[in-house]
């Protein structure tokens, strides 16, 4: 049977609020290494430290809760802010994992790159909607924003958002430390002192390859997986699960981030749509070819097998005679 979250400010609400917590806090005992074809920052911790990490993001997220709801915010004003909440949320979360950390909140939002272009995309879909389901319900998220009624949002869909918020904050982290860094050895020394590598990352070679795959991967994502996906009306989310982290996606309308999106960006939708057009004709035109040449083959194997019997029983029917 579905369980839906509850669509107003309530005592219900508090509770699976508070359920929903607990039921993480439990999933971070669980394998949290990531098996998925896609890197994070966060796979050069070891297990022990990805759970601390983990667990000082859901401290931060729930004092954030708290304050919001002792604030009384509005809707209108959790939109607003909701990019400097999740601004807070990481950094006071990496205080929180490295208290000797001496950067400042400016030292890292002051961050120009691909990485941080596409948060900065997706933060509303990232933070926005979750704050307003765990402060104020269901009933006021937008209508026909997510593929089912909000008056039937599923636990389910809430636990989703908010164990991908965790992973991608936690993921965050990592990078806004390693991004300060100026240098490859000063990375290696930080990681060193801090005692925080996973053994997979240990060696100098197995970082640099680590760095760099990372630097590829999201300017795919930047210029490629991203338009798809708003194309789509699509949303990667990362999720706990008892085998380690996995990737989903789930579906969302996101004809306002088309805006958010540069030239080269749109000329992806180009590329789809003629994709779209050309592929399938070109598929049932190699598929009717195919249909030619396996007959004329299967024809030719035919006749030459005939042949060949032709010629051998005439043949023998020669000798004998």
């Amino acid at each position: 049977m579905i369980q839906y979250w509850p669509r107003y400010q309530s005592l219900e609400l508090n509770k699976q609020v508070v359920s929903l917590f607990y039921n993480t806090r439990q999933k971070l005992s669980h394998n949290l290494s990531n098996y998925t074809n896609c890197k994070l920052y966060v796979d050069l911790l070891d297990h022990n430290n990805k759970r601390k990490l983990f667990s000082n993001v859901l401290i931060e997220l729930e004092i954030i809760i708290l304050d919001i709801i002792a604030l009384d915010l509005t809707i209108t004003s959790i939109k607003l802010l909701s990019s400097k909440i999740l601004f807070d949320l990481i950094y006071k979360s990496l205080k929180r994992f490295i208290p000797e950390c001496k950067y400042s909140y400016d030292d890292f939002f002051s961050i120009s790159s691909t990485y941080w272009r596409i948060i900065l995309n997706e933060y509303h879909l990232l933070i926005e909607h979750l704050l307003i389901y765990l402060t104020h319900g269901s009933s006021k998220i937008q209508d026909h924003f997510f593929v089912f009624d909000y008056e039937k949002t599923p636990i389910s869909h809430v636990y989703v958002l908010f164990e991908n918020l965790l992973v991608q904050v936690s993921d965050l982290i990592i990078y806004c430390i390693l991004s300060k860094k100026n240098s490859l050895f000063s990375i290696i020394t930080f990681i060193k002192n801090n005692h925080l590598s996973n053994i997979s990352y240990f060696s100098m070679r197995s970082i640099t390859l680590f760095l760099n795959t990372l630097l590829v991967q999201s300017i795919i994502q930047l210029y490629i997986s991203q338009p798809k996906s708003i194309y789509d009306s699509r949303y990667k989310v990362w999720l706990l699960s008892s085998s380690g982290l996995v990737i989903k996606y789930i579906y969302v309308s996101r004809l306002d981030d088309i805006y958010l999106l540069s030239k080269f960006q749109l000329l992806i939708f180009f590329f789809i749509e003629i994709q779209d057009l050309i592929v399938p004709q070109v598929e049932k035109f190699v598929f009717i070819i195919s249909k030619i040449f396996l007959y004329v083959f299967v024809s030719f194997l035919g006749n030459s097998v005939i042949f060949c019997i032709r010629f051998i029983l005439s043949s023998i029917y020669n000798n004998y005679k």
